[in-house]
């Protein structure tokens, strides 16, 4: 908008486009150089590709990718995400099958984050080193680190203020991706969530050694392999709130069509949820994939599935409004986790 010089788009983004399965293909239209990318086949089930500017290239000609929905290592794959340019990426063919980017004909969904345009530095605020970069602007860093299997051990994060949602990844071995969210629980950082798996929320101080992050570092549990194996290396994706941009926290779903009204200050240009009470896929709401409310496409970042069509959530000026007896989003009694992002500009209203 006119009254502020930054913008919730200036850091976040989704873009919708069709693979035509030719090497050297541009994707425009995100506003900025995406630090971490989130691709995932609409029409069909292929694993979710994840790239970012901290890891980059392999050996081959593409970025390192990890799979939200399985537990796999890193991979160095073959002719898929190219580059991360000033305003979208380039992609290549897709003749190595293992992930789909740029089928022809298919089409694709990308969420779309922004870093420090690829420029990382050292961080010794922690016990372990870490490379970060970090968007203090947005609430964003992007964490590489190598574990050492010692309860207690911590690392800087770069943002300036505690992150409520961390989610981490082990790049050397077949770990699942470990949540940390500031909803969980009444003592949030004893828990944890798996995002390749349905499974409800577990207690262990092996996740986080029961500490909160705090505005320098995240601790780190003991000789635990989705967070903290000896030798094990990892990226982590850290976020901390900020007004107007962005919001996480918890809700409990009633079950019916006229289900909780969760307020976040600004029209949310994509939600994630995941019911912690029980076994359920996670879910990805966003504002690209549907041009109206009440009938919400969504992608389930657990599985490999192709997208969903259920009624989801109303994406409002203020928040969102949960819809329907949803299972993964507005069980009766189901408590939920929520991160959400703004299509606003920050701290401005945007009534439509």
């Amino acid at each position: 908008g006119p009254d502020s010089a930054t913008q919730a788009d200036d850091h976040f983004n989704t873009v919708l486009y069709t693979g035509d399965g030719n090497n050297s293909r541009t994707v425009t239209g995100v506003g900025f150089q995406p630090d971490w990318l989130w691709i995932k086949r609409r029409d069909g089930s292929n694993s979710h590709v994840l790239v970012d500017s901290s890891r980059g290239s392999g050996s081959n000609d593409s970025l390192l990718s990890l799979l939200s929905n399985v537990s796999d290592a890193e991979y160095d794959l073959n002719d898929h995400v190219r580059s991360l340019d000033s305003d979208g990426f380039t992609l290549d063919d897709d003749t190595d099958n293992t992930v789909a980017t740029n089928n022809n004909s298919q089409t694709y969904v990308a969420w779309n984050w922004k870093a420090n345009g690829g420029t990382t530095s050292s961080n010794s605020d922690g016990t372990t080193t870490s490379t970060v970069q970090a968007n203090t602007t947005a609430g964003f860093s992007i964490i590489t680190y190598t574990g050492n299997a010692t309860a207690g051990a911590t690392i800087g994060h770069g943002l300036g203020k505690a992150p409520k949602w961390v989610i981490t990844k082990a790049r050397s071995g077949s770990y699942s991706w470990l949540v940390g969210h500031d909803g969980l629980a009444s003592d949030p950082w004893t828990d944890a969530v798996l995002l390749d798996t349905t499974d409800a929320v577990s207690d262990s101080n092996l996740f986080w050694n029961d500490t909160a992050p705090n505005s320098s570092v995240i601790t780190l549990g003991g000789a635990y392999n989705p967070v903290n194996g000896n030798n094990v290396t990892y990226v982590m994706y850290a976020f901390a709130e900020i007004e107007g941009y962005s919001k996480f926290g918890s809700y409990i779903g009633n079950g019916n069509a006229n289900g909780a009204f969760v307020y976040t200050g600004f029209r949310p240009a994509l939600i994630i949820i995941k019911q912690t009470n029980s076994t359920n896929n996670w879910r990805i709401i966003d504002n690209k994939r549907d041009g109206y409310n009440g009938s919400t496409k969504v992608m389930y970042p657990s599985v490999s599935n192709a997208e969903g069509s259920e009624v989801g959530a109303d994406l409002l000026s203020n928040g969102f409004k949960l819809r329907a007896d949803t299972a993964g989003t507005n069980a009766s009694s189901g408590t939920f986790i929520y991160l959400a992002f703004a299509e606003n500009p920050f701290k401005f209203a945007n009534a439509r």
